[in-house]
């Protein structure tokens, strides 16, 4: 009796460890090796209906796996480009060059949005792992899985940027949206998310439509180059020890 126990036991092990991976299971998976490797490269694009007030334009970026992170995105006419590691981050702006994050985040207007995009930016292996939290049932149909986002992953798309200025955060409504990731070969190569919803911030109500495309490229090969201007921001030289009194 305690043989044939042991034997069916073993066999219910071994069937759950030889079941296919869930969609989730193979999204997770590719995410992490993704956040695994030395290096990777991506571009975003992003489309919204004509006549939106706010046209982001692509967006490229280049990260180093415990090294510098740079991403540079066109705003308008103008191009924007911040290169991060850990905590600290250097911008560069058309008007004012490289500053540092705490300059940014003390000017007015853009300057304001412009930190809280550095600061609520997520690498792709990250903001993919959010984007399958916030899904709700996901399939499989052979390299791609696809589902709707959950109203509260719907939601955390459109809440970007949080509070400004400290207030409120803005309220949202009607808030849905749908992923769906490429995987091949258990590597993730490119996803995208579409949201929308009703936006309200300081009594003004802003229809968002949103559709994100993010490509992944030239894993293992990707190098980031720190200019000299960013790198005096990002890594302070120490300052030189005070010289002895001379007796």
């Amino acid at each position: 009796m305690k043989t044939k126990l042991l034997l069916t036991a073993v066999a219910m092990l071994t069937g759950s460890l030889l079941a296919d991976p869930t969609p989730g299971d193979v999204i997770t998976n590719a995410a992490n090796a993704l956040a695994a490797q030395p290096n990777y490269s991506w571009k975003t694009t992003v489309v919204v209906p004509e006549g939106s007030q706010y046209r982001p334009g692509p967006t490229a970026g280049k990260l180093e796996k415990d090294g510098y992170t740079d991403v540079s995105t066109s705003m308008r006419d103008n191009t924007i480009e911040f290169i991060s590691k850990g905590t600290a981050a250097a911008v560069n702006t058309p008007d004012n060059g490289w500053q540092s994050l705490a300059d940014v985040s003390g000017d007015q207007g853009p300057g304001r949005f412009l930190a809280g995009l550095v600061r609520n930016f997520k690498a792709p292996a990250t903001q993919v792992l959010t984007l399958a939290s916030g899904a709700g049932t996901l399939t499989q149909e052979g390299d791609v899985i696809s589902g709707d986002l959950t109203e509260a992953g719907a939601k955390a798309q459109l809440a970007f940027g949080g509070r400004r200025g400290g207030g409120a955060a803005p309220e949202i409504a009607n808030a849905k949206g749908s992923v769906k990731f490429w995987v091949t070969g258990g590597a993730l190569t490119k996803y995208e998310f579409k949201v929308s919803g009703t936006v309200t911030y300081n009594g003004n109500d802003r229809a968002i439509d949103r559709d994100t495309t993010v490509e992944i490229s030239n894993v293992g090969s990707t190098k980031v180059t720190v200019p000299d201007e960013a790198l005096k921001i990002l890594a302070p030289k120490p300052a030189a020890a005070a010289a002895p009194a001379a007796n």
